[in-house]
């Protein structure tokens, strides 16, 4: 629940319309309530301020570990559902540090755990599960992004013990403060995309931050240049050797990116909704005008529709089911409901829409960024018509 849902004591004030959340064990629905209120307590009142100075909150990181939120499934047995549900509360909370979750625990330790041998992760998992180190994901590049599969120009050669990489990445968010960032690199010897774990404190390793965004100003996202950095090859990612094996990670955390944009939806219409309830237009609440309801309910259909999709395609993920083509429609599609519906939010705030003070501006922002990464929204559409058709139209 939003602490200004709960504050005016509104219906339906976990915007869950259809009750999806009793698909969940008994269990989880607690543990869920328990994440919600850490978030109204701890993240979501510092989110503007941090957005607003573009400065990440490092003192937060002792309080995400102690709740504990790090590979739900794997780790804690939880339902991918429960864990799609939780990046969508966290996100409802602020989309920098879902998003900051969603590289350490998604794309970092998800490439640990599907791509590094037991003796890796016996090595690296028990740190990273704790934040006490933490992780960045080194894929996308200054001329690689769309095309990164097999355009990675960031190169791995082979000398004796140790890989020297050279490169450059760009956008990886966390890297200014990270401990380690997975670097997906092309082995010069076979052409192929490998995996290896970077100490950031290597010589030749450095990270630079990336200013003047627009979106999800709290992540740090930085430049990376890779000069002569000496990994040994107990560092290489054991199982990770093309980049199909990539692709085993990407198709997860694209389920997490979806449902970010669940909870973006949910966080918009939490502002929204409080904002018309309780801001007053010629002598009357702009609720009671039927042009708002509409905008209002146009918004929850967005995110109902959202929701249904990520629950049936988490349901299809604990089966073992889930498909590529699935994923890539689910982050598609509901990133293109979560555009609609956060515009449509700003809109209903008039002239406070365009200020953070008022948190929409804000949520509007983020949502672009979200909108972009984990595929773009044509690549995502171009994955899945090739699967309806039999035939690629990505050049």
């Amino acid at each position: 629940m939003s602490t200004s849902a709960a504050g005016l004591n509104l219906p339906y004030p976990d915007g869950d319309f259809y009750a999806f959340e009793q698909m969940l064990s008994a269990k989880e629905q607690d543990r869920l309530a328990e994440i919600r209120d850490f978030l109204a307590r701890e993240v979501r009142p510092i989110a503007v301020d941090c957005w607003n100075r573009g400065e990440f909150p490092m003192d937060l990181i002792p309080k995400l570990a102690d709740i504990d939120l790090v590979s739900p499934v794997r780790r804690q047995g939880h339902s991918n559902l429960f864990a799609g549900l939780m990046h969508a509360e966290v996100t409802r909370a602020d989309a920098s540090i879902s998003t900051f979750m969603g590289v350490h625990d998604g794309l970092f330790t998800g490439s640990i755990e599907a791509l590094a041998s037991q003796e890796q992760k016996d090595a690296w998992l028990p740190d990273i599960y704790a934040l006490k180190k933490i992780g960045a994901f080194g894929l996308t590049e200054p001329l690689g992004g769309s095309d990164v599969a097999g355009g990675t120009r960031t190169t791995a050669r082979r000398e004796g013990d140790s890989w020297i990489l050279n490169g450059a990445k760009r956008w990886i968010g966390n890297a200014t403060f990270s401990d380690w960032v997975v670097i997906y690199a092309r082995d010069v010897e076979d052409n192929k995309v490998k995996g290896f774990l970077v100490d950031t404190t290597l010589e030749g390793f450095s990270a630079a931050k990336i200013e003047n965004k627009i979106a999800l100003r709290t992540v740090q996202n930085a430049d990376i240049t890779l000069d002569n950095v000496v990994v040994p090859d107990f560092f290489k990612l054991a199982h990770a050797n093309s980049f199909r094996d990539v692709n085993k990670v990407l198709k997860v955390t694209r389920l997490g990116v979806a449902w970010q944009a669940v909870g973006q939806q949910l966080a918009a219409f939490d502002v929204a909704r409080r904002y018309a309830v309780e801001r007053r237009q010629f002598g009357r609440p702009l609720a009671s005008f039927q042009l708002v309801q509409s905008q209002l309910v146009q918004m929850l259909g967005n995110s109902v529709s959202s929701m249904g999709m990520m629950v049936r395609l988490s349901q299809l993920e604990d089966a073992g089911e889930a498909k590529d083509e699935q994923s890539a429609l689910a982050k598609a599609f509901t990133t293109a409901r979560m555009r609609e519906s956060v515009a449509i939010g700003r809109n209903l705030l008039g002239g406070n829409g365009i200020v953070t003070d008022f948190e929409m501006a804000k949520i509007f922002a983020d949502a672009e960024a979200i909108y972009s990464y984990e595929g773009t929204h044509e690549i995502n559409t171009l994955v899945t018509g090739r699967a309806i058709t039999g035939i690629s139209a990505i050049v």
